[in-house]
């Protein structure tokens, strides 16, 4: 069976103030603004062609067992099950047998969303 001990001289104050201030820093307000954020980047990266599509993005944030995460989703229609926004993403297939090229405008949109979200969530931590 392995063992081992520790020993510490002084305080833990700083430790013990440190981790309170952390536990209670809100991820969640500065995950909503993250949020928002993203949903203004992808309103505006989508294509003007795509207009319903465009004002249908929207977010959420959620909370499970301790991890975060942040859900952008677009509610707009789909055709034949496929989402537009999707479509317009990776491309799709026409119903007379061509084929419409897709359009990378998510990834560019969200990556500076993406580091603001971990610059902003780092601050956080770090200056608890």
């Amino acid at each position: 069976m392995a063992s081992f001990s520790f020993e510490s001289n002084g305080s833990f104050n700083g430790l013990e103030r440190f981790l309170k201030k952390a536990s209670t820093t809100n991820i969640s307000t500065i995950l909503e603004g993250c949020g928002r954020d993203g949903v203004n980047a992808l309103a505006a990266s989508t294509p003007v062609d795509g207009g319903e599509t465009k004002n249908s993005w929207g977010y959420e944030v959620k909370k499970t067992r301790g991890a975060y995460q942040i859900i952008w989703t677009n509610g707009e229609k789909t055709v034949d099950g496929d989402p537009i926004a999707i479509m317009l993403q990776y491309g799709h297939g026409t119903g007379t047998g061509g084929y419409v090229q897709g359009r990378d405008y998510i990834n560019p949109a969200m990556r500076p969303v993406f580091d603001s979200i971990a610059d902003k969530v780092w601050k956080a931590v770090t200056s608890a």
